[in-house]
């Protein structure tokens, strides 16, 4: 949606389109399941665990940064990812209010 409508719907409406448009995706829901398994880890161990490439992977990851679902961390030459849980929890109570 081009940012210029954004304005004629609620803040929430918003919010909660976002957090769709960033678990409408079954590698992002992948990626979610591993981290939530693993607790925490870095682009190379998703590669290893899911049939996507390096950049695939990437791209999925910024989109689920992009919106708070994940956070990082640097860890030497590399990002250690992992699940916010303060936005999962307000993933769970704004779709739950649907």
């Amino acid at each position: 949606m081009g940012t210029s409508k954004k304005n004629l719907f609620t803040p929430e409406q918003n919010r909660i389109a976002e957090l769709a448009k960033a678990l409408g995706h079954p590698a992002r829901i992948a990626i979610l399941q591993h981290l939530f398994s693993v607790n925490a880890c870095i682009c190379n161990d998703l590669v290893e665990e899911l049939p996507l490439s390096q950049s695939t992977i990437s791209q999925h990851l910024k989109a689920l940064k992009n919106v708070g679902l994940i956070q990082g961390s640097i860890e030497g030459k590399s990002i250690c990812y992992c699940v916010d849980q303060d936005t999962w929890k307000e993933a769970k109570s704004i779709l739950n209010s649907l």
